[in-house]
C-alpha cells in the first residue's frame, strides 16, 4: 500500500521546496475562495447571471496576455525576486477585495478591475514557481512533485469553495476576503524564504523578442510541442462541464445538486490519482503515459454521453435519476486519467526545456491550461445547443480520440519519450 500512496519524497529532499509547496497549497486555497466569493457579490449587487459570466472574461483576457509576456519576465530576472514581488502583489489586490467589501462600495466594475489585475498577476507568478522547481529538485523527483502539486490543486479547488460558501455566511465579505489576505501573506512568508534564483545560461531581456524566441523554440521541438498539442485535444473537444446545466435540469435531473455532483466528480478523480500517485515515478516512457492517460480521458466522456443518453430524465419530483451515480462513476475516471496526464505532461515541459526558457514555456502552459477550456465551452456548447448534450458529450470524446491518434501519428518519437534521456 505505502508504494501506491503519493510519493513525498520531494518534500523531505528539499526544505525550500517543501516552504514553497505549503505556501503555494495556501495561497491556491486562497485563490479558489475568491473566485467564489467575487461571484456571489457581483450576483448579490446585480442579480444577473450574465454579470458573474463576465467575471470568467475578465479573469481570462489577463491570464492569456500576461501568461506569454509575464514568461519572458521568469527568464530575465532572478525568480525568488520574481515570485516575491508578484505575490505581494496578490496580496494587496485581496486587501483591495477586502476593503471594497468592507466599506461596502458596491462597485462591480472594481470587482472586475481586481480580479483582472489578480489574475495578470498570478499569470507570471506561477510559470516563475513552476519554473524554480527543477533548480530545487532532481530530475527523478520531478513526478513526484508534479503529483503533489496536483493534488494541492485539486484540494484547493475542492477545499476553497467550500470554505468561500460557509465564510460568506458567517462573516459575510469583509470577513471572507480577509481569510483570503491572511492564507497569501503566509505563502508570502514561505517564497521570500527561498534562495536566490536566476536563470541560467543566456539571459534576453524581458519583452516581445524574448516571446518569440520561446515561441520559436516550442517550434522546434516536437516532444515539449505535443504536450501543448494533446491537451487542447482534450480539452477543446471533450470537456464536459458546460453541459452539466442541462443534464441535471432535463437529462438526468437533480438540478443544482446534479451540477454541483458531477463538477465534483472530476475533481474527486484528480484528488484520488494523485493520492495513489506514488507508482508514477517509475514510469520512463512518460510520452507513452501522456497519449494513454488522455486516451482514458476521451473514452470515460464517450462512456459520460451513453450514460446520458440513457437516461429517460429526471425521476418524479424532479429528483436525479439512478443514472446519475454511473455518471459520476465515468467522472471520477476522466479526472484520475486528467490528473495522470498533468503529471508527466509537466514533467515532461521542466525536463526537457533549457532552464533559460522554461519561464516563457510555462507562460505558454498557462495559456494552453487557461484557453483550452474555455474554447471547449463553445464547442460543446454549440454542439449541445444543435444535436443534445448526450451526442455532444460522445461526439467530443470520440473527437478527442481521433485527434489524439493523429497527433501521435504525425509525431511517432513522443511516444518513445524516455524520462532517462529528456530529448526535447
Amino acid at each position: 500500500m505505502p508504494r501506491l500512496l503519493i510519493d513525498l519524497s520531494p518534500l523531505r529532499a528539499s526544505a525550500p521546496y517543501r516552504r514553497m509547496w505549503l505556501g503555494t497549497s495556501l495561497s491556491a486555497i486562497g485563490t479558489g475562495l475568491t473566485t467564489v466569493a467575487v461571484s456571489l457579490q457581483v450576483y448579490d449587487i446585480t442579480g444577473s447571471t450574465f454579470n458573474v459570466g463576465l467575471v470568467g472574461l475578465f479573469a481570462f483576457v489577463p491570464l492569456v496576455a500576461f501568461g506569454l509576456y509575464g514568461g519572458s519576465i521568469v527568464d530575465a530576472y532572478d525568480r525568488r525576486r520574481v515570485v516575491v514581488t508578484t505575490s505581494t502583489g496578490l496580496l494587496l489586490v485581496g486587501a483591495g477585495f477586502t476593503a471594497q467589501a468592507w466599506f461596502d462600495v458596491g462597485s462591480v466594475a472594481l470587482l472586475y478591475g481586481l480580479v483582472a489585475v489578480q489574475n495578470g498577476l498570478f499569470a507570471v507568478n506561477n510559470p516563475a514557481r513552476t519554473a524554480i522547481v527543477p533548480r530545487l529538485l532532481p530530475i527523478d523527483l520531478l513526478p513526484a512533485a508534479n503529483a503533489l502539486t496536483g493534488l494541492s490543486m485539486g484540494l484547493a479547488y475542492t477545499v476553497g469553495p467550500l470554505l468561500a460558501g460557509v465564510l460568506v455566511g458567517w462573516w459575510g465579505y469583509p470577513g471572507t476576503y480577509l481569510v483570503e489576505v491572511a492564507l497569501v501573506a503566509v505563502a508570502l512568508v514561505t517564497l521570500v524564504a527561498l534562495p536566490s534564483i536566476p536563470p541560467e545560461g543566456a539571459v534576453r531581456r524581458a519583452g516581445l523578442a524574448s516571446v518569440w524566441e520561446g515561441l520559436r523554440f516550442l517550434g522546434t521541438r516536437p516532444n515539449v510541442r505535443m504536450t501543448f498539442l494533446v491537451d487542447l485535444a482534450a480539452m477543446v473537444f471533450a470537456m464536459p462541464r458546460v453541459l452539466f446545466p442541462a443534464i441535471g435540469a432535463v437529462a438526468i435531473g437533480g438540478g443544482a445538486t446534479t451540477v454541483g455532483v458531477l463538477t465534483a466528480a472530476i475533481a474527486a478523480g484528480t484528488v484520488t490519482a494523485n493520492l495513489l500517485s506514488g507508482p508514477l515515478g517509475a514510469v520512463r516512457r512518460q510520452g507513452l503515459a501522456v497519449l494513454v492517460s488522455v486516451a482514458a480521458w476521451g473514452a470515460t466522456i464517450v462512456a459520460f454521453g451513453l450514460v446520458v443518453a440513457a437516461s429517460p430524465g429526471p425521476v418524479a419530483g424532479g429528483g436525479a435519476h439512478p443514472l446519475l451515480w454511473a455518471a459520476v462513476a465515468v467522472l471520477v475516471l476522466a479526472g484520475a486519467a486528467d490528473a495522470v496526464s498533468s503529471v508527466f505532461r509537466m514533467t515532461i515541459l521542466q525536463a526537457a526545456t533549457p532552464d533559460a526558457l522554461r519561464g516563457r514555456l510555462q507562460g505558454v502552459f498557462i495559456v494552453v491550461v487557461a484557453g483550452g477550456p474555455q474554447l471547449g465551452q463553445l464547442l460543446l456548447g454549440a454542439t449541445a445547443q444543435l444535436t443534445g448534450e448526450a451526442f455532444a458529450a460522445v461526439a467530443g470524446g470520440a473527437a478527442c480520440l481521433l485527434v489524439l491518434a493523429a497527433l501521435a501519428r504525425y509525431q511517432p518519437a513522443f511516444a518513445r519519450y524516455d524520462a532517462r534521456d529528456p530529448t526535447p
